[in-house]
């Protein structure tokens, strides 16, 4: 075998050496063109390119400068020796500057300069990053590992792959040159892994949406042959369960408050042989842009003492902190004011900044609304949002008469302020299921139904979960 292997080799250092060298030629190379997308601006996009709005005028002339439909495309002066169509791609896990000029066959030196990014190390998970594409430079499709041990002629064998190149599309040099673990890219339609630049025992890791935004449930999904795997993102620690094609997926809420900024998500997979691995990026976190509503006055201020906040929130959050493996429901939540005469009419949306006082006008507590507030009297029916079993059923001071329900995976739902509960805890409840009825009790300035999601300890928007399917 290696008598084979070293025959091989030289056979293509010798195709290598006795390829020719293509001719150099004085014309120079086209500009890079942008394709307007919705939302640019002309000033925008010469700030993105750091030129002037005059420049990209007159880089242009046959433009309507007032008027620039989505999709038109822009030529962008100023970046001699780039060419192709600069495309803007989010920045997924595991993405580096070196996965990433070679996955798109584009110098950092390039990407640096179209990003105006200083240091590699600002690269950061759900920002976007301009990318030249041309016919020529497509991205690449397929991601491989050497293996311990293991050359790159045998990797290109098993791949039925040329290793020299290989080694010229990851720029590596000779094939030899190449460490173990390091992550390469290859034409091939059938490759080992989906291209990123994660470590081999992350096969993939997906995580919607990107960026991440204050206050939405966000989704992990990891493809990986690990018997375990943890982690934590900004500083909840994550919880896998397993899904039905063999990946394992956490759903997270982001905190409506968490300030904006770049926090860390961290995973180690726990391989047979009790090895591990482990990959850490920064991730982006977006504003939610939640306004701030009028200042709320409340008759009762038992209900807005933050001694009494603070002790009934801890009572909650330890009810929904807990992960149950079993998951209860399938597809859509269902709008709990289903029965309601308007279901669709809203009061106040989950995320608002609220400030409370007493009557005597002193501010008591700053905070945010913590769900969804639905129109509607005294006495209409409340149903379950999706199967469930009931983990608390009686009176809070703040949230008034409350039924909770643990859906599995760590996710909740809250129906409070009720003026009379049907279910006790430990009864299990189907999606549509009467439970109570709305009513004025606890922390209200009228009647109505506040309806909240928990996802893992966190309370995100539920009208999300209304739109969207989780998993």
């Amino acid at each position: 075998m290696r008598k084979l292997l070293l025959a091989f080799t030289a056979i293509f250092i010798f195709l290598a050496a006795a390829q020719p060298v293509l001719a150099q030629t004085d014309t120079p190379p086209a500009g890079p063109v942008y394709i307007v997308q919705q939302g640019d601006t002309l000033w925008d996009i010469a700030y993105r390119f750091n030129i002037t709005f005059d420049e990209l005028v007159a880089a242009n002339p046959d433009i309507d400068p007032d008027f620039i439909p989505v999709g038109q495309q822009l030529v962008i002066p100023g970046l001699e020796g780039i060419s192709g169509v600069l495309t803007t791609e989010v920045v997924a896990l595991g993405d580096t500057f070196r996965s990433l000029s070679r996955r798109y066959q584009v110098s950092t030196d390039i990407l640096q300069r179209l990003n105006r990014i200083v240091s590699p190390t600002e690269l950061y998970a759900g920002v976007s990053l301009v990318v030249p594409v041309t016919d020529e430079s497509a991205a690449l499709k397929g991601r491989l590992s050497l293996e311990a041990g293991e050359t790159m002629l045998e990797l290109a064998a098993r791949q039925n792959a040329n290793p020299w190149t290989l080694a010229n599309v990851n720029e590596t040099g000779a094939p030899g040159r190449t460490l173990p673990k390091d992550i390469l890219y290859t034409k091939n339609e059938t490759p080992e892994f989906q291209a990123s630049g994660l470590p081999p025992a992350f096969r993939s890791i997906e995580v919607s949406p990107l960026p991440l935004v204050q206050g939405m449930t966000i989704e992990i999904t990891v493809a990986t042959p690990a018997e375990s795997l943890t982690g934590t993102l900004v500083d909840y620690p994550l919880h896998f369960l397993p899904a039905a094609d063999g990946k394992q997926i956490a759903l997270q809420g982001i905190h409506a408050m968490l300030e904006p900024g770049l926090y860390p998500l961290t995973l180690t997979a726990t391989l047979s042989d009790d090895s591990q691995q482990s990959f850490e990026q920064m991730v982006l976190v977006a504003s939610g842009f939640y306004p701030d509503d009028p200042d709320l006055y409340i008759l009762d201020a038992s209900t807005i003492d933050v001694e009494v906040s603070d002790a009934e929130f801890a009572q909650v959050l330890e009810i929904t902190s807990k992960v149950t493996p079993k998951r209860y429901w399938q597809g859509l939540f269902t709008s709990p004011a289903s029965l309601f005469p308007n279901p669709e009419c809203y009061t106040s949306p989950f995320g608002n900044r609220r400030t409370y006082k007493t009557l005597e006008g002193e501010t008591k507590l700053l905070s945010f609304h913590s769900g969804q507030d639905f129109c509607g009297g005294t006495g209409l029916p409340i149903t379950a949002a999706a199967p469930g079993v009931v983990v608390f059923a009686g009176p809070l001071t703040v949230r008034g008469n409350a039924t909770i329900i643990d859906h599995g995976w760590g996710i909740f739902s809250g129906y409070y302020h009720q003026s009379e509960i049907l279910v006790s805890v430990g009864d299990q409840v189907e999606s549509g299921q009467v439970i109570g009825y709305v009513g004025a009790t606890g922390r209200v300035t009228g009647a109505h139904l506040h309806w909240e999601v928990w996802a893992n300890g966190i309370q995100v928007n539920p009208l999300t979960w209304l739109k969207q399917e989780f998993p």
